[in-house]
């Protein structure tokens, strides 16, 4: 792949043009702005990395910022780094926030510094190595055989190498906060925090104290000053998890930070600068939502600068078995188990019908190795598990069936039935029991009235 130089110092572009090739890269340089822009245009799949200069001639229509900002829009996927005879700390900030991969001034380059960059910042061809993909999402914890998934992975890898806000949509169980992670770990902010905002759980009043923090004084309560999530994320990313269940009065707080990287704490007049990237994601239709006015257009706008849309797991059920496989593996290194589906088992998961996406399916698979105390897991298991007995244990526990429970009505069925499980093995005896979970006789006695198990069954008689 090439390395553009674009420089209109024809003796700066003759030196980088000798060092870049001793290090067996192809190289194709520009003087001007718009003639390096025209190539790319034409050329972009074989570009690996591209150096701009800040400053060009007064001659020239644009900067080397200019051109950044249109490669950063139209070819997110080809890595920049700026280069610049006169580097300010505002210059570096303003390129590293349009998605600069690095900024270097001229003053310290040299053949050793050069070689660093081209191998820090030259872009990997993942897109013609689908192994490479499903190698890196896999990392993530994301199974990629089918193609839409593989298409997925190159849109993690293509826009999260920039800094552009991006926005995740699907249907809920599909994975979106695995994507946003991916995304975060294929940008140069990985080494840096990813903060999770869980919009629906936090209390409304709380919002803007939970995100931009406050000081001391700012409110009955606030004894001291604190540091919000927008502080935590710092050179890092931030995830808007569920950002369609923001109500609009809330939604108008983000314009500024999302567009202008600037917050100020609750009760303060003082502003601070933030460097983030904003990632979000929804299960609703958020045009539709503008449409009905209760979803901001303005925010909107500033959150999706790039959008990534994950289907439902029936779409991509070539993905199914490899799932499931995937939670088999965790599952016997966790438990030093020899857990495995049966073929059958496997046809049987991938023709399901799974209205709770991959979520729901994983919620079944566990409950399935974890409460199955065969190491083949059949089909006349999985009757029984998605069949569950719908008995009202009391009023505090209706079980329903895997299609329509929730993530914690799974993981109180598999409590419920690991409790009866070790009942039995102790012939009822609930100390023991209690000691082989690892919890106290109370917090025990308590489940079991929770659930509704009747102890003496297990009693040999």
């Amino acid at each position: 792949m090439e390395v553009l130089i674009v420089d209109d110092n024809p003796e700066f572009c003759s030196t980088m043009d000798d060092i870049v090739q001793s290090f067996s890269y192809q190289t194709k340089i520009f003087n001007f702005t718009n003639q390096a822009l025209s190539y790319i245009k034409e050329n972009s799949a074989n570009i690996g990395l591209a150096l701009f200069d800040i400053e060009f001639s007064k001659d020239d229509p644009m900067t080397g910022i200019d051109l950044l900002e249109i490669i950063r829009q139209d070819f997110p996927l080809i890595p920049v780094v700026m280069i610049s005879g006169k580097g300010t700390i505002s210059t570096a900030v303003k390129a590293t926030k349009l998605g600069a991969v690095n900024f270097i001034e001229k003053s310290v380059l040299n053949k050793e510094k050069i070689r660093e960059v081209l191998e820090s910042s030259m872009l990997k061809d993942f897109s013609e190595d689908d192994e490479e993909i499903r190698k890196f999402l896999l990392s993530c914890g994301i199974i990629a055989k089918s193609r839409s998934m593989i298409e997925i992975g190159k849109n993690i890898i293509r826009f999260g190498r920039t800094d552009l806000n991006i926005l995740i949509t699907g249907d809920t169980g599909t994975g979106k906060r695995l994507v946003a992670k991916a995304i975060h770990l294929a940008s140069r902010r990985h080494k840096n925090p990813f903060i999770t905002v869980d919009i629906p759980n936090i209390p409304r009043d709380l919002f803007q104290s939970e995100l931009f923090g406050h000081i001391k004084g700012a409110f009955s309560g606030a004894n001291e000053s604190k540091k919000g999530l927008f502080h935590e994320a710092s050179h890092g990313t931030i995830f808007l998890d569920e950002i369609g269940d923001l109500s609009p009065d809330l939604q108008s707080n983000l314009f500024i930070p999302v567009d202008e990287k600037v917050i100020r704490r609750v009760g303060s007049v003082q502003t601070e600068e933030i460097d983030l990237r904003f990632i979000s994601a929804t299960d609703r239709d958020l045009v539709r939502m503008m449409d009905e006015g209760v979803f901001r257009e303005q925010l909107y706008h500033r959150l999706r600068e790039c959008e990534i849309n994950i289907p439902p797991l029936n779409e991509r059920a070539e993905d199914i078995p490899d799932i499931i496989k995937f939670l088999v593996q965790i599952h016997n290194q966790d438990y030093n188990d020899n857990k495995y589906f049966s073929q059958i088992a496997l046809d049987f998961l991938s023709e399901r019908i799974w209205k709770g996406n991959v979520r729901e399916l994983t919620s079944l698979i566990k409950v399935a190795l974890q409460t199955i105390t065969e190491d083949e897991i059949k089909i006349t298991h999985l009757d029984k598990i998605i069949n569950s007995s719908s008995r009202n244990h009391n009023q505090n526990y209706v079980p329903h069936t895997t299609a329509s429970r929730s993530l914690k009505e799974d993981l109180a069925e598999v409590d419920r039935i690991k409790i009866e499980n070790t009942l039995k093995i102790n012939n009822g005896n609930v100390s023991k029991s209690a000691a082989m979970l690892g919890v106290s006789r109370e917090t025990l006695h308590i489940k079991i009235r929770k659930y509704g198990i009747d102890v003496s069954k297990f009693r040999k008689k």
